[in-house]
């Protein structure tokens, strides 16, 4: 028997945030989903990220410039919540001894609008 696809009506409604990441040392996606969560956690508790729907969609490698790595990628939120996921990604700046800088530069509805802000 085949999965029923949800009506638009009841899914959840995502935006999509357009990260310009800065990092004295390299990172992989796998770091930045850390990174992320960590950040999110430490501003509003296991509890209330939970409801925040996060998800690394892509991960870009821009290169490496003035002593520092640069990094761009595209995480999903749940609309809702895009306020206190800003806000909590604001606040990080250091990962395994390492200072790293994440700016949110777009946000958009779907993936294929994000990718402008690329």
């Amino acid at each position: 028997m085949r999965l029923k696809v949800l009506p638009p009506t009841l899914r959840k409604n995502n935006r999509y945030l357009t990260l310009d990441i800065k990092s004295v040392s390299r990172i992989s996606k796998e770091d930045l989903v850390s990174i992320v969560w960590e950040g999110c956690v430490r501003f509003k508790g296991e509890c209330g990220t939970s409801n925040f729907n996060l998800w690394v969609m892509r991960f870009y490698e821009c290169g490496e410039g003035d002593g520092y790595f640069s990094y761009k990628a595209i995480l999903r939120c749940q609309r809702d919540f895009v306020c206190e996921v800003r806000s909590a990604l604001a606040l990080i700046s250091k990962f395994n001894g390492g200072c790293v800088s994440l700016t949110t530069v777009g946000l958009s509805g779907t993936v294929k609008g994000s990718h402008k802000f690329i």
